[in-house]
């Protein structure tokens, strides 16, 4: 794979991973000469990042995808919703809730009563 085919996620992986080897003494996969190697004042990091643009870095990168649940398809295929149904269906729950609900109405001042209070069954402390 070529270093622009990584994320940088992968990149930042790779990179803290072959800067570690490097740091422990592992050898280097890409022949640099000592001034180049002063200009970078022997920084496992640059020296990982250097080896990764040359392509010489033998890791490899597995991305996993989902399965693929087949059956679970063709179960939702063979279920195609008739727009005929749905229509009905909404219609008999319409039927359902207006034969069960209550149907509210707004109250009138005429509908409404005011209950006289009187003065007996008011107790005073």
């Amino acid at each position: 794979m070529n270093a622009q085919d990584f994320t940088k996620y992968e990149k930042a992986r790779i990179l803290g991973a072959r800067a570690l080897q490097i740091a422990m003494n592992a050898p280097l996969l890409i022949k640099i000469n000592e001034a180049d190697l002063e200009k970078i004042h022997y920084d496992a990091l640059k020296i990982a990042e250097v080896e990764l643009e040359s392509g010489v870095l033998p890791i490899s990168v597995k991305r996993p995808f989902p399965e693929k649940k087949e059956e679970r398809l063709k179960r939702i295929k063979e279920k195609k919703v008739n727009d005929k149904r749905v229509e009905d269906r909404e219609t008999e729950e319409e039927e359902e809730i207006a034969k069960e609900g209550e149907i509210m109405e707004l109250a009138t001042p005429e509908d409404e009563v005011e209950e006289d209070v009187s003065e007996d069954s008011v107790e005073e402390d």
